[in-house]
C-alpha cells in the first residue's frame, strides 16, 4: 500500500508531479554512455524503468538530443505497459538542439527546457508543483529513492532534496597533498584525527535522486548555479554504492557486475554483487 501523504502528490487539482530525464548523447569519459548496455538494456532505460515505477510521478519527460536515446527509452516505456498494464505515469519525448545540450550545458537547463515543452504542448503552463530530474547516466538507485525524495519535500516545504552517501574514509580530513616539488606529503587540512568513528559525518551528492519545486527550478542566478536548489536544501541518505552513476569505462565495467532484481511492478529492485567471472 502507497504510503499516506498529500493530495498534492497525486496531481490533484494544479499539483503535479513530473519527473524529466536529462540524456544527451555527447560524452567525453565514455562515449554515448547513456546507450551503453548494463544487464542487458542500454543505461538509459533504467532511469526511465525507474521514473515510470515512481508511485508518485505523474508524468515521465525525456529531453535528449538524440533519437538513437529516445528510440531506447520508448522500447523501455513499451515494456513498462505491456509489463503492468498501466497507462500512469504519462511518457513524453523532446528534442533539444546539439547547442543546448554540450558538456557546458547545466542539468537545470535541460530540465526547464523539458518541462516548457511538455506544459506549453499540453496547456498547462505552471501548473507543475514538483520536478524530480534524473541523470540518463545512473544504472542502480535504491527501492523508492525518488519517491523518498517526493515525500520529503512535501512534508517540509523545503525548495529541494538530494540524496547523499556518507564518504567514510574517505574523508577529507585524511585526505594529504603531495608536493609536486620535493615530493613531500602534508595533511589537506590539517587535524588530529585518528579514529574513523571520530571522523565528523559528511557526505557526498549521490546524483540518485533529486527533487525540487517548480519555482525553485525556474530560479536562475549566473552568480549561483545552484540558484534552482533553492535555501531550504535537504536530502536522503543511502548507503555507499546503492547509487551507481556511469562515467567512465570502469563504472561500467563495476556496473555490468551488479544485478538489479526487479521488485513487484514499480521498478524497485535489489542490488546484489554477481562474482562472476570477477
Amino acid at each position: 500500500m502507497a504510503p499516506v501523504v498529500s493530495d498534492l502528490l497525486y496531481g490533484e487539482g494544479d499539483a503535479l508531479t513530473v519527473a524529466v530525464i536529462a540524456a544527451r548523447i555527447g560524452s567525453k569519459g565514455l562515449p554515448r554512455k547513456n546507450l551503453c548496455e548494463v544487464r542487458g538494456k542500454p543505461l538509459v532505460a533504467w532511469s526511465v524503468e525507474d521514473a515510470m515505477g515512481s508511485i508518485y510521478v505523474d508524468h515521465v519527460v525525456l529531453t535528449t538530443d538524440d533519437t538513437d536515446i529516445s528510440d531506447a527509452a520508448c522500447d523501455e516505456v513499451a515494456k513498462f505497459r505491456e509489463a503492468t498494464d498501466n497507462e500512469r505515469p504519462s511518457y513524453h519525448c523532446y528534442y533539444r538542439s546539439h547547442a543546448e545540450s554540450g558538456d557546458e550545458a547545466p542539468v537545470d537547463a535541460a530540465a526547464r527546457h523539458g518541462l516548457d515543452c511538455w506544459e506549453i504542448a499540453n496547456d498547462l503552463q505552471g501548473k507543475t508543483k514538483y520536478v524530480a530530474i534524473l541523470y540518463g547516466n545512473v544504472a542502480y538507485r535504491p527501492m523508492g529513492l525518488i519517491d523518498q525524495a517526493l515525500l520529503l519535500l512535501d512534508k517540509t516545504g523545503c525548495d529541494s532534496v538530494q540524496s547523499v552517501y556518507p564518504v567514510g574514509k574517505m574523508h577529507p580530513l585524511w585526505m594529504r597533498t603531495v608536493d609536486p616539488v620535493d615530493g613531500a606529503l602534508r595533511p589537506y587540512e590539517p587535524n588530529s584525527v585518528y579514529r574513523r568513528q571520530d571522523l565528523p559525518p559528511l557526505y557526498m551528492i549521490d546524483g540518485g535522486a533529486l527533487v525540487m519545486t517548480r519555482s525553485c527550478l525556474y530560479t536562475v542566478d549566473p552568480n549561483n548555479p545552484h540558484a534552482y536548489l533553492g535555501y531550504d536544501r535537504r536530502a536522503v541518505i543511502t548507503e555507499p554504492g546503492q547509487v551507481m552513476d556511469i562515467d567512465t569505462a570502469e563504472d561500467l565495467s563495476l556496473a555490468c557486475r551488479v544485478t538489479r532484481e526487479p521488485l513487484a511492478h514499480t521498478g524497485a529492485y535489489r542490488c546484489i554483487q554477481s562474482h562472476k567471472g570477477a
